[in-house]
C-alpha cells in the first residue's frame, strides 16, 4: 500500500495509534533530554540543580525555534502531498531547514557573545552564576543541532515515517543518557559535563535523522529545492506560529516561574520548581506523542477533502487522552514527596515540589482536550485560532497569574499559577475548536 493509501483508507484508530507508537516514544525521549540532566545533576547541589533548570527556558525557545520551522513546514507538506504535489512539499522542505539552521548559527553567536547577561536575565543568583553560565555556553554551542533535528522530526512525522523520526531522537537520548553519569559523576566534570552529554545527544541524533530524510518515500533535502517563494514564508509562519508561541511563551513563563521561585523560596524554591516543570513535561511528553500520531492523519486527510477522518480522529484522541492523563495524574497525587525526592533529597526541594506537583497532577487530564485541540487546529491550517489556543496556557493566562498570585498568596501563588492557567485555557480553547468541527460537519 503506498503513502497516499495508507493515510486515507486505513481506519483511523488502528492509524493513528500506529503512527502514534513511535511519536510517543520520540517524546518521552525529548522527555529524558529535559530531565537526565537534572536527575544527575541533583546528585551535585541544590545550586546545580537550580541552575540547570534557569537555562531549560533558554533551551526551550531554541527548541520552540525547531518546532516553528519544523511544524509549519511538516503541515504544508502533509496537506500537498495529500493533494498529490510532492514538488512543492520537496521545495518548502528544503527552504525551512536551511533558514532554520541559519537562525540557529544567530542564536549560537548572539548567545555566546552576551551568555553572563543572558543568565542575569533568565534569574541567576550569586550562588548560582557561576554554573548557570558553564552549562549555558555549551548548550548554545549545540543550538544549530537541536533546531535542525526538531526540523527535520517533525517533517518526517507529518509525512506519515514517525518510524523514522522515532530512531533519531531515541539514539541521541542514548547517548545523553549513557554521556551523563560518566561525566559528571566519574568524570567530575560538573554542570558542564551535563552539557556535553546534552549537546553529544542533539548532534547524534541531528546527523542520524538526516540520514533518515534520504531513505524511502521521504522527502529528500536538497540545495537544487532551494525556492525562497513568498508562499512557503508565509505558510511557515501560519503553521509554525502556533508552536512558537507554545514553546515561546512556555520558556518566557518558564523563566518568569524562576525569577518569582527564587524572589519567595530562594534557590530551594528554584530548584523545586524546575524538578516539577521537568517532571510536568514528561507527563504531558506522552499526550504530546500521542498527537503527534494525530497530526499527519489530519492535515493529510483534510488535505484530500476527507473531514469525516479528521472529525474521527480528534475525538479518539481527546477521549483516550483524557483517560490516560487522568490515571497519571491520580499517581502523581499519591507518590509525589517520592518523585520529587528522586531527584534531589533535599527537605526544603521535597516541600515546595511536593504542593506544586499535587495541583498540577489534579487538572492534567484537561491537558488532552487543550492540546488535541490546538493540534488539530494547526494541522488544518488554522493558524489564528491555534495560535490563541498555543499561547493562552503559557502566555494569556500563565504571565498575568505569575505576576498576580504570589502576590497575595506568596510562594503558594508560584505553586499554583500552572493548574489555574490550564484550568483558564480549557475555557477559551473549547469554543475554538468547537467552531471549526462544526465548519467540517457542514463541509461533510
Amino acid at each position: 500500500m503506498n503513502r497516499h493509501d495508507y493515510l486515507t483508507k486505513t481506519p483511523v484508530p488502528r492509524l493513528i495509534t500506529a503512527l502514534a507508537i513511535p511519536t510517543i516514544i520520540s517524546m518521552l525521549v525529548t522527555g529524558i533530554y529535559n530531565t537526565a540532566d537534572t536527575f544527575f545533576v541533583g546528585k551535585i547541589s541544590t545550586q546545580a540543580t537550580a541552575a540547570v533548570g534557569l537555562v531549560f527556558s533558554v533551551m526551550a525557545m531554541i527548541q520552540a525555534t525547531g518546532f516553528f520551522f519544523g511544524q509549519g513546514s511538516g503541515s504544508f507538506m502533509s496537506r500537498s502531498l495529500g493533494k498529490g504535489d510532492k514538488a512543492a512539499a520537496s521545495e518548502m522542505a528544503s527552504l525551512s531547514f536551511a533558514l532554520a539552521l541559519c537562525f540557529g548559527v544567530a542564536i549560537m553567536l548572539t548567545g555566546l557573545a552576551f551568555s553572563g547577561r543572558i543568565a542575569l536575565a533568565i534569574g541567576a543568583t550569586s550562588s548560582t552564576m557561576e554554573d548557570t553560565v558553564a552549562y549555558l555556553r555549551i548548550i548554545l554551542i549545540g543550538a544549530p543541532f537541536m533546531i535542525g533535528q526538531f526540523v527535520i522530526n517533525n517533517q518526517l512525522r507529518f509525512q506519515g515515517s514517525a518510524m523514522y523520526a522515532m530512531v533519531g531522537l531515541l539514539s541521541g537520548a542514548a547517548i545523553n543518557v549513557v554521556l551523563d553519569p560518566l561525566l559528571i559523576l566519574v568524570l567530575k566534570m560538573g554542570v558542564s559535563g551535563a552539557a556535553i552529554a546534552t549537546v553529544g545527544g542533539q548532534i547524534t541524533s541531528f546527523f542520524i535523522l538526516l540520514i533518515g530524510s534520504t531513505k524511502g518515500e521521504n522527502i529528500k533535502l536538497s540545495v537544487k529545492n532551494l525556492r525562497p517563494r513568498l508562499l512557503y514564508i508565509r505558510e511557515i509562519v501560519n503553521g509554525g506560529l502556533p508552536s512558537l508561541f507554545r514553546q515561546g511563551l512556555a520558556a518566557t513563563s518558564t523563566l518568569l516561574l524562576n525569577v518569582m521561585a527564587g524572589k519567595y523560596g530562594g534557590d530551594a524554591a528554584i530548584a523545586g520548581m524546575s524538578i516539577v516543570t521537568r517532571v510536568t513535561m514528561l507527563l504531558a511528553s506522552a499526550l504530546i506523542g500521542f498527537g503527534q500520531g494525530y497530526q499527519p492523519v489530519c492535515s493529510f486527510n483534510y488535505g484530500a477533502g476527507l473531514k469525516d477522518r479528521v472529525k474521527e480522529g480528534y475525538f479518539f484522541c481527546v477521549k483516550y487522552g483524557t483517560i490516560f492523563l487522568a490515571a497519571i495524574g491520580a499517581a502523581c497525587c499519591l507518590f509525589t514527596p517520592q518523585i520529587i525526592s528522586w531527584f534531589r533529597d533535599d527537605a526544603e526541594v521535597i516541600a515546595v515540589g511536593s504542593v506544586a506537583l499535587r495541583c498540577q497532577a489534579a487538572v492534567l487530564f484537561l491537558m488532552a482536550t487543550i492540546v488535541m485541540s490546538n493540534m488539530m487546529l494547526q494541522s488544518i491550517g488554522k493558524g489564528v485560532k491555534a495560535s490563541i489556543t498555543s499561547s493562552a496556557r503559557n502566555g494569556i493566562f500563565f504571565i498575568p497569574l505569575i505576576l498576580i498570585l504570589p502576590r497575595y498568596f506568596g510562594l503558594f501563588g508560584v505553586e499554583i499559577t500552572q493548574s489555574c492557567a490550564d484550568v483558564l485555557t480549557l475555557l477559551i480553547t473549547v469554543p475554538l475548536v468547537w467552531s471549526e468541527l462544526k465548519k467540517l460537519d457542514e463541509a461533510d
